[in-house]
């Protein structure tokens, strides 16, 4: 008895310090003004200094209309269709006659990385 008793007592004081650990560990210490800090739009954009993950050199910023032509959106949903439709048919072939070779080969969508 006295050995249940024991794991009883024990059994709550972990809860109580599960509790504790969870309650500390979920809680806000911020106000809720501070939690959301207004965002203020700035021109031009600016690109953030690199991190160590990223040693590319700073792009100037330059405005998307004037290093784009402008395509019509006919065209970009024409290619789209044409990927999907290649990437369709390369999985059927796949499905079809499954080899290493076939898994591995390039594709031939222009929509690729």
């Amino acid at each position: 008895m006295v050995m249940f008793l024991m794991a009883l007592c024990l059994s709550m004081f972990g809860l109580a310090v599960t509790a504790l650990a969870f309650g500390a560990a979920t809680r806000d210490e911020r106000p809720a003004e501070t939690a959301q800090p207004a965002i203020r739009p700035s021109l031009p954009i600016t690109i953030p200094a690199a991190r160590f993950f990223a040693d590319l050199p700073a792009v100037p910023a330059v405005p998307l209309a004037a290093s784009r032509p402008q395509v019509p959106i006919e065209v970009l949903l024409l290619q789209i269709d044409r990927h999907v439709l290649l990437e369709q048919a390369a999985a059927e072939s796949f499905v079809g006659f499954p080899t290493v070779a076939s898994l591995h080969s390039r594709t031939t969508s222009p929509l690729v990385h």
